[in-house]
């Protein structure tokens, strides 16, 4: 059976309807399993506070959009935009984001968020103090940060890469993630690396790299929206070389 998988992803997002593709037909590959995309797009150009406010209140018309689809699970795929409302703001949305479901064909899909999937992934993992890479502009980094401790998780460094424009964000080499990992302090007890903190900066081909090569676990935002698709839709979230978060320990992705 092919499962579908809704996605809200903003307008300028070039990234999550990649690399989530990517990995549930790497899924596919390993477990046999089946999966159709089918997306609604909220408009985003630039990250600022602004511009990701009103992506959030159109993302209930997203959500009864893609529903009509009899979708199994929907995710939505924007980190920041969610974090921006506020500490916690996952729970809340999410909540809204079921309810606008709640009277379609798929009222009883479950519903996820990156920014949800991010928090609970780090938490699943028992990771308590990470370095962060994310492509924002400082302030919005600071906010992501500190959305990352209000859950319990200690940001002992993080590295900004300034791109406001998000077109920009999704043109970003993943080779260079590497090197910007190299100037994160991995020290203090460090025990894991949120690789890319947006959903638009791609990272999945250095997810396993960066995993292998620091020795700690690596999740990124996709790789943990995968892991509670694949949750939500009672599947193992195992995806063999695309780090912690899909099942890869530290030290078995390079065998």
């Amino acid at each position: 059976m092919r499962r579908r998988v809704g996605l809200i992803v903003p307008s300028s997002n070039t990234t999550m309807e990649t690399e989530i593709p990517d990995l549930l037909r790497r899924h596919e590959a390993e477990h046999g399993t089946g999966f159709t995309f089918h997306s609604s797009r909220a408009r985003l150009h630039n990250v600022d506070a602004e511009s990701l406010a009103r992506m959030v209140d159109d993302s209930a018309r997203c959500a009864a959009e893609v529903g009509d689809a009899e979708v199994d699970v929907l995710a939505y795929a924007c980190l920041v935009a969610v974090m921006a409302q506020g500490v916690g703001a996952h729970v809340e949305i999410e909540d809204r984001l079921r309810g606008a479901l709640a009277d379609g064909a798929s009222a009883r899909a479950p519903m996820v968020s990156s920014a949800g999937a991010l928090v609970r992934t780090l938490d699943a993992l028992g990771l308590r103090k990470v370095a962060v890479v994310a492509p924002y502009l400082p302030d919005l980094t600071k906010l992501v940060v500190g959305y990352i401790e209000h859950a319990g998780v200690t940001v002992v460094d993080s590295v900004s890469l300034s791109v406001s424009d998000n077109c920009a964000v999704g043109r970003l080499d993943p080779a260079d993630l590497p090197g910007h990992v190299s100037r994160l302090d991995l020290g203090d007890g460090v025990d894991g690396i949120v690789l890319s903190a947006c959903v638009q900066m791609p990272s999945l081909p250095a997810v396993q790299q960066v995993q292998d090569g620091t020795g700690l676990p690596v999740i990124t935002a996709a790789t943990a929206t995968t892991r509670e698709i694949l949750l939500a839709l009672g599947l193992p979230a195992e995806i063999p070389g695309a780090g912690a978060a899909l099942g890869t320990p530290v030290g078995a992705g390079a065998r």
